[in-house]
Parts: structure tokens; C-alpha cells; sequence
């Protein structure tokens, strides 16, 4: 009898909750935005975090709450995403921060910064170790709330038309790599240069460039930079975690229902997420294919890496002396980053560096 009666009960509380999920549904308002990608179309795993969040975003609010993406260059070019939502000339936005370097170094720490933080260990600065509300208060005097939206891992150190030996060999390379690397770089000798995505191979095929980085070898495949530079250099030491962000302009954020907040939050954390696990995936299988195409591999000299480090560090401090809002996250970001890595030499730096050893056995 008890179970008889538990079970018309919980019948009867499904059916309350199936008349009550559609009244609240149309209680809310139907809201369609618009989101600028810093992105082309044909890098599908960045391009494709937009996809994730739009797609979530509509399915957990009963198709009420609509975003449309559009790529680089569709609405506004792919370097000046964080200007379009800050005008309103759209309500999101999805790029890299670091883009906006030029505008205040402290952009940086939202994205990547020379021999920074990985992929989890940034996601776990920004969640647990002070980020987001360090971020947060430097984005909003642009009048943007920031986000998580994706992550490429460490990435490679980019293409080369000829042998990259010793410091003295990057003097005068032109090479397309921007924010820190680009300052970084130009104290040992080379050029960079600042360019979109789907700038860089028509600039390195031409010879406007002698040497490019982008992401990894998933994405530097489809961008074809192999068939014009040969020698393909790890490890991408400015990136050793690159986090991608969606932009939301904090009027328009402010405006939306809890509900729509909440759905909106989740599904940027479902595209971050995504995005590593997509790099992951596709990775290896896209460097073994380079391979196969006569692509050199080659990692960065010690003293190559030794002057970029000294390079960094010194750029660094000295931004950190002249710029109040670059030390305001520099100090705390950098003892995160001690711990972080602390850490790791013990765990799973500690176990990658055996397993990588014995399956070379």
C-alpha cells in the first residue's frame, strides 16, 4: 500500500513539474544576441567553442535564448572583437586576450604570458586561485564580464624557413608572434610582427615573414604553414596554457534573466572544456602527419630558452614597475604559479617525465 501510494504521488509530482517547466519558460523573455569571433570558420576546434555555447545556451533555455556566432571578419575584423563589445556593436564576443596587449599588458594574464601557467593550471587560477575576480575587475573598466572559453594547451613554437641554433640566429627574423613573445623576442634581435590568423600564411608564403606561430599541429595542418617553412619548433615557451575568453558587455549581461545568466555561464565552461579535449584528441595524429610531409622537428636550444626566460622575466618586472594594474595580478599570479609548478615536479610532471622514458624502451 505505501508503495502504491509513493508512486501515484510521484506521478502526480511529475505531472506538476511537466505544467510547470513550460509556464516558466514562457515566463522568460526571448532574447537573441549576436557574437563576434576573433576566429575563421576553418579553425574548427577554436572556432568551434562559439558553436559549443550557442548551442548549449538555446537547449538549456527551451530555445529562448539565442546566439548567433559569426567569424572574423563578418561583422568586425578578427583583432577588434573586444572593441565591438565594448561599443555594443555586438553583446559577446569570443577571442584571445592577449590580442589586446597594445590597449594594457594586463590583458595578458587573461589569455597567456611568456613561461605562464598551463592549461589547468590556469583553469585553476581563474576558478579557485583569485583570477576571475582579478580579471573581472580589470575587464570591467572596458565594461566586459570575461569567461572561460577554451584552451589550446602548450603550443608549439612556431615555423621557421631556416634552422633556429642560438640567440644569434633570431636576430633579424621577421616573424608573426605577438603580446609578451613579441617584446620579449625583440630584446634578443627579432621582428615581430602582429598578425590574424588568417593572415599569417599568405604574409609567410610571400616572404613578408620569415617564420610564424599559431596554435598546434591540428590547426597549423589546416593553415598549410609546412608547405612553406620546413622547420617546426617546440616548445611554444609564451603559451605554455593559452585560454581563450568570451567577452559579455556588462550592460547587456545585467539585462539577462538569473536564468539565462546561469545557462549562459555553464555552457562557456562546457566550451572551455571542449576545446582542450578537441586539441588533445587531434594533436598527435596531426604532428605524425607533418611528419610524413618532411616537416623537421626541432626543439628550442637551451640557450635559446635560457636568453628567452632572462628576457621574460625582465620584461616583465619592468612592466610590472611602471603599470599599477599589470603588478596588481602579476604579484599573486606569480606565487600561484611557484606553488603550481612545485607541485607538479612531484606529481604529474614527475610521472609524464617516466612514462615518457619507458615507452622508449
Amino acid at each position: 500500500m505505501e508503495r502504491r501510494s509513493f508512486i501515484k504521488k510521484a506521478a502526480v509530482g511529475a505531472a506538476a513539474g511537466a505544467v510547470a517547466a513550460p509556464a516558466l519558460a514562457q515566463s522568460l523573455p526571448t532574447i537573441n544576441w549576436r557574437l563576434a569571433s576573433s576566429f575563421p570558420k576553418s579553425l574548427d576546434t577554436i572556432f568551434g567553442a562559439s558553436d559549443i555555447l550557442t548551442k548549449r545556451v538555446s537547449q538549456l533555455t527551451g530555445g529562448k535564448f539565442n546566439i548567433r556566432s559569426f567569424a572574423a571578419g563578418e561583422i568586425v575584423p578578427g583583432l577588434q572583437v573586444l572593441d565591438a563589445v565594448q561599443a555594443g556593436t555586438v553583446e559577446i564576443g569570443h577571442s584571445a586576450s592577449y590580442y589586446y596587449f597594445g590597449k594594457d599588458a594586463t590583458f595578458a594574464f587573461d589569455c597567456a604570458v611568456p613561461f605562464g601557467l598551463t592549461s589547468r593550471q590556469h583553469t585553476a587560477w581563474y576558478q579557485e586561485g583569485g583570477g576571475r575576480e582579478l580579471t573581472r575587475n580589470f575587464f570591467k573598466g572596458y565594461g566586459i564580464v570575461n569567461f572561460l572559453g577554451g584552451n589550446s594547451g602548450t603550443q608549439m613554437g612556431g615555423w621557421f624557413r631556416k634552422e633556429i641554433k642560438s640567440v644569434e640566429d633570431l636576430k633579424g627574423t621577421k616573424m608573426r608572434v605577438g603580446g609578451f613573445a613579441g617584446k620579449v623576442l625583440e630584446r634578443l634581435g627579432l621582428v615581430p610582427q602582429q598578425l590574424a590568423g588568417g593572415d599569417i600564411y599568405p604574409a609567410l608564403e610571400k616572404g613578408t615573414i620569415d617564420a610564424a606561430e599559431w596554435v598546434g599541429p591540428y590547426d597549423d595542418e589546416k593553415l598549410g604553414f609546412y608547405k612553406v617553412a620546413p622547420y617546426y619548433y617546440a616548445p611554444g615557451w609564451w603559451e605554455a596554457g593559452a585560454s581563450f575568453s568570451f567577452y559579455v558587455g556588462i550592460k547587456e549581461w545585467e539585462k539577462l534573466p538569473k536564468e539565462y545568466q546561469a545557462a549562459l555561464e555553464c555552457a562557456t565552461y562546457e566550451a572551455h572544456v571542449g576545446m582542450q579535449a578537441e586539441y588533445d584528441a587531434k594533436n598527435p595524429a596531426a604532428l605524425a602527419r607533418l611528419m610524413k610531409n618532411g616537416v623537421k622537428l626541432r626543439t628550442f636550444s637551451k640557450d635559446i630558452m635560457d636568453g628567452c626566460y632572462k628576457a621574460a622575466q625582465d620584461v616583465m618586472n619592468e612592466e610590472a614597475a611602471r603599470n599599477a594594474k599589470f603588478k596588481t595580478i602579476y604579484e599573486p599570479w606569480k606565487r600561484f604559479r611557484q606553488d603550481q609548478n612545485m607541485w607538479a615536479s612531484v606529481s604529474e610532471a614527475a610521472m609524464l617525465d617516466y612514462m615518457i622514458k619507458a615507452g622508449r624502451k
